[in-house]
């Protein structure tokens, strides 16, 4: 785990967030999902403005982020997105997919949590409590499949 004392968790709407934070948040979803993963996409997809922003941020640095979609956006069901952890093997995804799923219960009385995973990484949302409910399908050139969550 990461130290947890010195981590700030960060969480926005899109017109509350400084150019500074926007930039952070754009920089790192840009070095991850583009450069990183060699993948020319739509990054900027105009869903931004509708979502809120959730990160773990430490001496100005983030190092883990999601986005969290209200329901009728990308699906019937609120929706996380973007989920990307810059600290890798540190725990920092997992915490970070709790505080999503916490701000979609708390902000948009989520039941059920919406999500797309690339498909190397459906065993760590699977420990998040999702599951699978599409058979495999290309996004981007990258295999994923739809998920969901479901409150007990």
């Amino acid at each position: 785990m990461y130290n947890s004392l010195m981590m700030e968790l960060k969480i926005k709407r899109f017109n509350e967030l400084t150019p500074d934070e926007l930039y952070r948040i754009a920089k790192l979803r840009v070095d991850v999902f583009v450069v990183e993963q060699n993948c020319a996409y739509r990054e900027f997809d105009d869903l931004d403005q509708d979502a809120i922003h959730v990160w773990l941020e430490e001496d100005g640095k983030i190092l883990s982020y999601l986005r969290v979609l209200d329901r009728g956006v990308e699906s019937e069901y609120p929706a996380l997105g973007r989920v990307i952890s810059a600290v890798r093997g540190k725990g920092l995804g997992a915490k970070i997919m709790q505080e999503g799923i916490k701000v979609a219960r708390e902000v948009y009385n989520a039941e059920k949590i919406y999500l797309e995973a690339q498909t190397y990484a459906t065993k760590f949302y699977e420990k998040q409590g999702f599951h699978v409910i599409s058979d495999e399908f290309m996004m981007d050139g990258i295999p994923h499949y739809k998920m969901l969550w479901e409150q007990e």
